[in-house]
């Protein structure tokens, strides 16, 4: 503590990343990142960028990145946002869109950044638990609200809500914004975006990171009707006017173009995890039905945190989070199918060892 801080920062609580060692032959399954590479043609991209042009600024509104997701989604440009990974998107929504005198409405078990954006930008907030089987029960949540955050699928369960049940939700509340986290919704899920063209409420927030392979880039985007876009322009230009590079751009446009393939790995990722559910479950765990790119699971014989720690031993990195609720479980990313097997040969090993 310094006597130089300012009095917020002595109360804040920071998110807290998954770890990234250096260990030999490590096998990481502990940041839900892919195990394969963006698109060929996004490292092109960056390659034919870096040039004498990283002199100049870049495009403040990003204007070919943005008319790329806009022509994916089916949607105008304008109705696009795009920030340096969907938390700095999501940072400027919880300071531009959320914070109200009413409180902002989130899960229990979700992704633990909310509660440090309300913390950061002072949002008064109710947590809503999860029902017994780790779902979103969107009927919880009720009536004096001033906006909703919902992940969907949830992290770090795994479980998505279908589409109908997130209309239902925006349906109900149709005076305050309805805020649908799909950082890995192409694993699985129902996007919302589909909403946006019809309720002026609903922002629909996605990454770059997960589905197309470009965590190393940070590119996230926000897709909403134009007055909810505008205030996050407004609060971004208050900040940071250029957030995105242009060796971020080209990646992250090429990556957009290239549909085939992110329908390839994502196809290879949802195999692998469906596999990996049945080698888990063999073996007596409990695992949550899952449409993300990775599997949240406990096993009844044995404490979260030493399994966890188990498998480091073993030069395998999995996330545990010691919380009321799911200290017992591990989520697991999901690997090659090389990577999957490599950790159920560690899990067979802890277990005969007991």
């Amino acid at each position: 503590m310094s006597r130089f801080w300012s009095p917020i920062v002595s109360t804040l609580k920071p998110y807290v990343a998954g770890e990234q060692p250096r260990i030999a032959n490590l096998i990481k399954l502990n940041t839900n990142e892919n195990p394969y590479g963006p698109s060929p043609k996004a490292i092109a991209a960056i390659k034919a960028a870096a040039d004498d042009r990283l002199r100049l600024y870049p495009d403040p509104v990003s204007t070919g990145l943005r008319q790329a997701i806009a022509n994916r989604f089916g949607v105008a440009i304008e109705e696009v946002f795009v920030g340096n990974g969907s938390d700095e998107v999501l940072a400027h929504v919880f300071q531009g869109l959320l914070k109200h005198e009413k409180p902002l409405a989130f899960p229990d078990i979700t992704y633990s950044f909310y509660p440090v954006y309300s913390l950061l930008y002072g949002i008064e907030t109710r947590i809503v638990p999860l029902d017994e089987q780790f779902r979103i029960r969107t009927a919880d949540y009720g009536d004096d609200l001033g906006a909703i955050i919902l992940p969907n699928p949830n992290a770090p369960t795994g479980i998505g809500l279908p589409l109908a049940e997130i209309e239902d939700l925006v349906r109900a509340h149709p005076d305050i914004p309805v805020v649908i986290d799909e950082a890995y919704v192409d694993f699985g899920g129902e996007s919302a975006v589909p909403l946006t063209r019809k309720y002026d409420n609903v922002l629909v927030v996605q990454t770059l990171s997960k589905s197309r392979s470009l965590a190393g880039m940070r590119l996230g985007f926000a897709i909403g009707q134009r007055p909810l876009i505008d205030a996050l322009e407004r609060v971004k230009d208050s900040f940071n006017s250029y957030p995105i590079d242009r060796l971020a751009e080209a990646a992250a446009t090429a990556a957009i173009e290239d549909g085939a393939w992110f329908v390839e790995t994502c196809g290879k990722v949802i195999a692998s995890r469906d596999k990996l559910i049945g080698e888990l479950e063999a073996r007596g765990f409990e695992v949550l039905p899952s449409q993300a790119n990775f599997v949240f699971a406990r096993h009844p014989d044995h404490d979260g945190a030493a399994l966890m720690q188990a498998l480091r031993d073993r030069a395998v990195l999995v996330r545990h989070f010691a919380k009321p609720r799911i200290a017992d479980f591990l989520r697991i990313s999901i690997g090659t199918d090389a990577e999957c097997s490599a950790l159920v040969a560690a899990l067979d090993d802890i277990l005969k060892a007991r």
